[in-house]
């Protein structure tokens, strides 16, 4: 009866002091965010509370367990101990990464509110994902590697491993030569300021938005909502578009295709009344010449100008479409037209007796 009674009290105790324990902190957090709402950390580190919780239990447990005077528990006393260990190093390391994380997002959160510079806060931002995640990779390998030293037979086999640490190095640098590239490659990206989260980028063809960037991997969203990942060793090794460098304004081209007869400068003052209807047009240039001219017709380049790829995508569409549909509805006869028939020849002339050139009769 007084073994069962120290069990209820030893762990009932640490479940209640567990509890009341993330309450108090959250309580506490939920006043200081309040108090402070200009910054999200102390709302972030409410997100630590389950982290928080199994830390404390699980070492409350650890260093109050061996109190249990109960014969099962008593006989399975240093394997108990030792889950114990595992569970406080494991939540340890979780806490750990979740305290780093909420600092660091408050952190760029209070950078990207008072910048005013889109660029800097998509490089800020791009830096800030991979550093966490690096964080996250070191924490938990250190975490790992700090359990298995726990095990008696792993230290044996460390002090094996590290005499031939210099082979196995070089082994594992052979065989991860390709993983390994896409790692620096990785910081590369990230400390060089190549691409960001965010740009807007041309890669093998695919125009699309740069949605995440990883220490291997980095994942472009295309314009019809389509994925393409491809290893981070990619932009650093092959030349791609980056529309975003720079800043994101930008001049495209409308190329229409009409016929010799186009009357070019109606054409000019129609593109102008155009423009200065179209929202996406930011109002920094615009022009309409002949670039080309063939035997069946004549080109025309009109130039516009947007804020951003996205605008200035609407804006050549909505050109395009309008050009198109004023000279269809205004001068037909300057759409482009295939010939399927034989011009007519001109009439042969004669001369008559006075001199006098006069046609034949038809």
């Amino acid at each position: 009866m007084d073994s069962v009674l120290r069990l209820t009290i030893v762990v009932g105790g640490s479940v209640l002091l567990t509890v009341a324990s993330g309450l108090l902190a959250d309580f506490l957090l939920r006043r200081a965010d309040l108090r402070h709402p200009e910054t999200p950390l102390w709302g972030l580190l409410r997100r630590c509370r389950a982290a928080f919780q199994i830390v404390l239990l699980a070492g409350l447990l650890r260093g109050s367990h061996r109190a249990i005077d109960w014969p099962p528990l008593r006989e399975r006393e240093a394997l108990i101990g030792h889950m114990l260990l595992l569970v406080l190093i494991a939540a340890g390391a979780w806490l750990s990464i979740r305290i780093v994380a909420a600092v660091v997002e408050s952190s760029y959160a209070r950078y990207a509110s008072g910048s005013r510079e889109a660029a800097k806060v998509r490089r800020v931002r791009t830096q800030v994902t991979l550093i966490m995640r690096v964080v996250t990779v070191a924490v938990g390998i250190l975490a790992a590697a700090v359990m298995l030293v726990t095990f008696p037979s792993f230290r044996t086999l460390g002090t094996s491993l590290l005499a031939s640490a210099g082979i196995i190095g070089v082994v594992a640098g052979v065989a991860a030569q390709s993983t390994l590239g896409n790692l620096f490659a990785g910081f590369q990206i990230a400390f060089g300021d190549m691409v960001r989260i965010g740009d807007t980028v041309v890669v093998d063809g695919e125009w699309g938005t740069v949605e995440e960037i990883t220490l291997t991997f980095l994942t472009v969203r295309t314009w019809d909502e389509r994925r393409v990942t491809m290893p981070v060793s990619y932009f650093t090794a092959r030349p791609f578009e980056n529309w975003s460098r720079g800043g994101i304004e930008m001049t495209g081209t409308v190329m229409v295709h009409c016929d010799h007869a186009t009357p070019v400068q109606l054409m000019r003052a129609e593109l102008r009344e155009i423009l200065d209807t179209c929202p996406t047009w930011d109002g920094r240039g615009w022009d309409l010449s002949v670039t080309d001219t063939t035997p069946t017709g004549i080109t025309v380049r009109a130039i516009v100008t947007a804020k951003d790829p996205d605008d200035l995508w609407t804006t050549r569409c909505t050109v395009r479409e309008q050009l198109v549909a004023w000279l269809s509805r205004r001068h037909p006869y300057a759409l482009p037209r295939v010939a399927t028939a034989p011009a007519d020849r001109p009439a042969r002339s004669t001369r008559s007796a006075g001199g006098e050139v006069r046609s034949p009769a038809r």
